[in-house]
């Protein structure tokens, strides 16, 4: 294997990888700008890679010299950070596994509410770590990147309001969205477990001893406890607790499903130890404690309880019980209301209601932890902005943290009781067994001989010099190629050979190899593109977190063109309702126009199968109130062909307007020509690739259906 000792990075070791035949030498190093990143030297066994014809791309082969890509941001969060599961408890975020149930968030187009989700990766970093201050009293400890969900949209822990840190950030008094600090749960010390039993059997158990004359009996004393439920978790949890007290029980079916009814299951006991332990257990206590009260409601609510359409209430028809009820919701903090009940039976019921919305259902859980899952949900719940959630300081801590964060199908979890963003998954790193989330931007693959590779493949009779396109999947001139250099190898191998060849990128990096493209463009024939889908400051900064700024890109094609190469623009991706009027695309087109860009080719946003899943989460948290929209646009992959030449019109129209400047070093693609086609068609390519003229690239799909790659 070829190696850089240039690169001074620490060598962790040999990993197999699938589609490699020899062992990957994992590699990392000490420096910011790569910190977290592990890449993965890769002998390949071959570089060209044919594009299928099905793709109907303009070109029929392409080099890939990396797999995954660092251009993104990451998020994490301290690893001791509640996260809300969706059995309605919580979990440490350290202590959360992959395919674990939780609860993030998702737009309707009214309301952003809370849904399940799964965790789809896990992972670890170390970096610099900030702590906020809430007005409620929460306090997060994360990374400078994290995001959090506020009233004015998604905001980084830190930021600026000029230079190369703007963003979108927190400052003091913004307010959080969430459902608030989480309590702390109780013990289920002996305390906790008797009062649960009080409130349970009290509420839902047949319990009692008597006497009464029975034949061939020496004395007539019965003494039964019976207690049946649908709920098996709230059953077992009784049967336990009583076995700690020595009242043993057996368990049986009460009654078996029918139709729409569940089967019922019971335990029971009829001996005097047992139900006296019982009765003793059940009594009033003259001075209840914390936990007894904690206890005493998650038994009754278990019991008697209910949680439906964000209402939770409590039943019976006993004073004495409901006097409990309201005693200790109150001992807690809670507010509540007494609401009449059925009032048909010869007990009428009354209801405990309790007050204050999801917030207070959500603490009511937590500090008296029923033990019934399916009443303890608030899925579909609507997020209120009712929470004391203020931001009341942020401050940096002074030192790197072990820190962690999760990929989840919504985008978002809950954390500390407020909506916390997380990385999106990405599907290309999936056929390499890494996960499609954290590994796209922290396991990178490295092709290290592919230079080497190329050149033999170049060499043989059966090669007839095809255009090769670079940039097809992830970005050649991404950061670490400043270390690896590896697309410069492939370039000078292509000029070796005299061979076309294009470049696609987001990243000014491609001016380093100026010099090669100035021998290619004279020799083989050589174009560049830079993607920039929009010069809109705030949607790139939404869309395109961590690529380098579009002005940037812009001034990459202005050195090339005044250095004599064809260099145009990919408007890719353009989204609808977000990048797509008609002064955004002018906005570009005229950027580019004063650039000297050959060419401008709009590609309206792509959403393959795999990648849709993950961009859709991106929107409802980004811009929420296009999610619907979205939805009827993309049934397919692509938005409806009224969409497409909405799209291509208006950029014909800005060119109209904005007309490019002669070049006469560079022929101009027909892409520029008033009333031509807004993107070079597959012939153009051929033709110019058969004639040995520069040929124009187009985006390929696989780059074009990532919009926030």
């Amino acid at each position: 294997m070829q190696t850089f000792s240039d690169l001074r990075g620490e060598r962790r070791g040999a990993v197999n990888l699938p589609l490699f035949e020899t062992p990957a030498v994992a590699r990392t190093f000490d420096t910011p700008e790569f910190h977290g990143i592990t890449f993965y030297e890769v002998e390949a066994k071959s570089i060209l890679n044919r594009v299928p014809a099905s793709s109907r791309m303009p070109f029929e082969w392409t080099i890939n010299v990396y797999r995954g890509c660092s251009h993104a941001c990451t998020y994490c969060m301290w690893g001791e950070t509640t996260i809300l599961m969706a059995d309605g408890r919580t979990k440490p975020l350290a202590d959360v596994r992959v395919g674990d149930a939780i609860y993030g968030t998702v737009f309707d187009g009214k309301y952003r509410r809370y849904v399940r989700t799964h965790v789809l990766a896990h992972w670890q970093t170390v970096k610099p770590a900030y702590r906020i201050a809430l007005e409620d009293g929460t306090e997060l400890i994360t990374s400078g990147d994290h995001r959090f969900l506020t009233g004015r949209g998604w905001k980084h822990v830190t930021g600026s309001e000029h230079g190369r840190n703007r963003r979108p950030h927190l400052t003091i008094n913004n307010e959080l969205l969430g459902t608030g600090r989480f309590a702390s749960p109780p013990e289920h010390g002996p305390e906790y477990r008797r009062g649960y039993l009080c409130g349970m059997i009290r509420g839902d158990g047949q319990l009692g001893s008597y006497t009464y004359q029975r034949a061939g009996r020496t004395h007539g004393d019965v003494h039964r406890f019976r207690l049946a439920m649908t709920d098996l978790e709230a059953l077992r949890r009784t049967r336990r607790y009583l076995a700690d007290l020595d009242a043993s029980t057996t368990e049986f079916v009460f009654q078996e499903a029918a139709g729409a009814k569940k089967r019922v299951s019971a335990i029971r006991t009829s001996t005097h130890h047992g139900v006296a332990a019982i009765q003793a257990a059940v009594c009033w206590p003259q001075a209840s404690s914390a936990e007894w009260g904690k206890g005493f409601l998650a038994g009754i609510f278990d019991a008697e309880g209910c949680y439906s359409r964000g209402i939770l209430r409590i039943s019976n028809s006993d004073r004495v019980i409901l006097d409990q009820i309201t005693s200790c919701l109150r001992r807690f903090g809670f507010s509540c209301t007494i609401e009449p009940g059925d009032q048909t039976r010869v007990k009428p019921v009354m209801n405990v209601r309790l007050l204050g919305g999801v917030r207070e259902h959500l603490r009511f859980f937590h500090t008296v932890d029923p033990a019934i899952t399916r009443k303890r949900t608030i899925e579909g719940q609507a997020i209120k902005n009712k929470t004391p959630l203020r931001v009341v300081s942020i401050e940096p801590l002074g030192l790197d943290l072990p820190l962690f964060d999760i990929t989840t199908g919504t985008g978002d979890f809950i954390a500390n009781g407020v909506v916390s963003h997380n990385c999106f998954a990405r599907p290309s790193h999936t056929y390499l067994n890494f996960d499609a989330g954290a590994d796209f931007e922290t396991k990178v693959v490295v092709k290290v001989n592919a230079a080497e590779v190329l050149r033999r493949e170049l060499r043989r009779p059966s090669w007839a010099g095809a255009h090769v396109a670079m940039g097809t999947n992830t970005d050649p001139y991404q950061r670490c190629e400043g270390r690896y250099r590896l697309t410069r190898a492939v370039l000078e191998a292509l000029r070796d050979h005299r061979n076309p060849c294009s470049v696609l990128t987001k990243s000014p990096l491609l001016l380093r190899d100026l010099d090669l493209f100035e021998e290619l463009a004279g020799t083989a024939g050589f174009t560049a593109s830079l993607s920039i889908g929009t010069m809109d400051e705030e949607v790139w900064r939404r869309s395109e977190p961590g690529t380098p700024h579009p002005k940037a890109r812009m001034a990459a094609v202005r050195t090339l063109r005044q250095a004599g190469i064809s260099c145009g623009i990919l408007m890719a991706p353009i989204l609808p309702g977000i990048s797509d009027s008609p002064e955004q695309l002018q906005t570009v087109v005229r950027a580019a126009a004063e650039a000297g860009a050959t060419h401008v080719s709009p590609v309206t946003l792509h959403l393959r199968p795999g990648v849709k899943e993950q961009f859709m989460p991106w929107l409802a948290r980004e811009y929420p109130e296009l999610v619907e929209g979205y939805r009827r646009l993309y049934r397919g992959s692509n938005a409806p062909e009224s969409i497409r030449k909405a799209v291509a019109e208006r950029v014909r129209a800005a060119k109209r307007r904005h007309p490019a400047p002669p070049a006469p070093a560079v022929d101009s693609p027909a892409g520029w020509r008033a009333g031509g086609s807004a993107e070079a068609s597959p012939a153009d390519i051929r033709r110019a690739r058969d004639t040995g003229a520069t040929a124009t690239p187009a985006q390929p799909a696989a780059q074009l259906s990532l919009a926030l790659d």
